[in-house]
């Protein structure tokens, strides 16, 4: 299906890797220039390289630390006249209340909270005077099913979700599309890894890391492409009267008992 996206431009912030990269390739594929943000200047040149082998597009990257609110406001003013944010960075250790340090809860509150909301703030300003554009946050299934062992990511989660259908609300009166996506548990490099390290210690053998997930729907987790596809299908026109929902990736689990 061509989403007529050809000739937009995207920010995607954690763009470099998992699923933030896998929604630039297929914004990419479908024509749209990109700015890429994430901390790690490596990462984000290596993705690149790969996009623009792939696709005759253009590709700019921002190696920022987005927690930081100066760097937020700073590539939001820089990527004031992009047509699509896809906000993406960031990432909440598990721990319960009594478990988790404050440092790591404000830290990293400061870049998957703060953060989505301190570059949405300017770019949904300049899409409002434009009177068109999307931002689509991806949040996390957390928030629809709160645990006390990731209490600090299921709180996150849920404010974005909040976030996300109180500015997709408002925000058609403005001509601007608000939404957010609630991925499962995605077999990204990062997930494989921590369900490669599970199964070394569980198992005696990292190979077997796939035994772990056969309780999933489909007996697996989502993979990037599946979870990529809907997103990018969400920022396009053929999803235009689409506007302060937030759409779950989980294979139905959240309506399992």
């Amino acid at each position: 299906m061509d989403l007529d996206l050809s000739g937009r431009t995207a920010l995607v912030t954690g763009g470099s890797r998992g699923i933030g990269f896998g929604v630039a390739q297929r914004l990419a594929a479908e024509g749209c220039n990109l700015h890429l943000a994430s901390r790690n200047a490596a990462d984000l040149e290596a993705a690149r390289n790969k996009i623009v082998a792939a696709q005759p597009v253009s590709v700019t990257c921002h190696a920022l630390d987005l927690a930081v609110s100066e760097n937020a406001g700073k590539l939001a003013r820089a990527c004031r006249d992009v047509d699509i944010l896809v906000n993406n960075a960031g990432a909440i250790p598990l721990g319960t209340v009594t478990g988790l340090e404050e440092k790591a809860w404000r830290e990293s509150w400061d870049l998957k909270v703060f953060g989505y909301i301190n570059v949405a703030r300017e770019i949904y300003r300049a899409m409002c005077e434009r009177r068109r554009g999307v931002i689509l946050n991806i949040i996390g299934t957390a928030g629809e099913r709160p645990s006390a062992g990731y209490i600090a990511g299921s709180m996150a989660n849920a404010g974005l979700m909040a976030f996300s259908r109180a500015l997709g609300a408002e925000s058609p009166n403005h001509g601007v599309r608000v939404l957010g996506v609630n991925p499962t548990a995605t077999a990204t490099d990062r997930g494989v890894m921590r369900w490669r390290a599970q199964a070394q210690k569980e198992l005696g053998d990292p190979e077997r890391w796939r035994e772990l997930t056969k309780g999933f729907p489909f007996g697996r987790p989502a993979n990037v492409d599946e979870v990529a596809d809907v997103i990018v299908f969400l920022c396009s026109d053929r999803a235009s009267y689409m506007s302060g929902t937030v759409v779950t990736i989980d294979g139905g689990n959240s309506a399992r008992r």
